[in-house]
């Protein structure tokens, strides 16, 4: 059960991003950013709150590992359960693991109560989200391929086929690939690879590890 774990697809942030809502006069701005640790996460955390040094609140929440291994939250000041966790669930919802979100709250001089300060802090967090770009990773190999000058097109045509990439190609005397592959791809693709090219393409695998992938 734990293997199978491991290989669970999950999303992380390329590039973080902000949002903006208003409700009821109050300003709820979310700032993302990917983080890859905890010290990471609470510098990002410090640095949006001494940009927002004059804001009544600064809620923040952050995610690391691929299966959500460890969560925090804050509620800065708001009612307990009304700030941090809301926004936690939101990156958890969305599937983003390796992600620090502060939503920052400048008060609008109504209160919204429970119920409203829970809807607003979610809706800011989605709206920050939008605007960032993020990427699926998944469980894959790393395949390494060596091959005469007669096998390349023949190669190249079936990777372009399943829309996976080159990441680098060396030309001497043969042609050296090295590619990344979905995990349950990987052998059905080294099949296909070896029938094409009459089994003239050497196939090595080189490592297995989680690979980003478009979404």
């Amino acid at each position: 059960m734990e293997k199978e774990q491991t290989f669970l697809p999950y999303k992380v942030l390329e590039t973080g991003g902000e949002g903006e809502i208003v409700e009821k006069k109050s300003r709820f701005i979310a700032t993302l950013a990917p983080v890859h640790s905890e010290e990471e996460a609470a510098a990002f955390i410090d640095s949006i709150k001494k940009k927002y040094w004059d804001a009544r609140h600064n809620c923040s929440a952050f995610v690391l590992g691929e299966r959500a291994q460890v969560t925090r939250c804050s509620d800065d000041g708001e009612p307990s359960g009304t700030a941090g966790k809301p926004m936690l669930e939101v990156l958890l919802g969305a599937g983003v693991r390796n992600a620090a979100v502060v939503v920052t709250r400048y008060f609008g001089g109504t209160l919204l109560g429970t119920g409203g300060l829970v809807r607003a802090y979610t809706q800011a967090v989605q709206a920050g989200l939008e605007n960032c770009n993020v990427a699926r990773m998944q469980y894959g190999c790393e395949l390494g391929i060596r091959t005469d000058y007669n096998g390349i097109g023949k190669i190249q045509y079936l990777l372009g086929q399943r829309g996976l990439e080159i990441k680098s190609s060396e030309y001497t005397d043969i042609v050296t690939l090295k590619l990344e592959v979905p995990f349950e791809e990987c052998g059905t693709l080294c099949k296909e690879l070896t029938e094409a090219t009459a089994g003239r393409a050497k196939i090595e695998e080189l490592g297995k590890r989680y690979i980003a992938v478009n979404i």
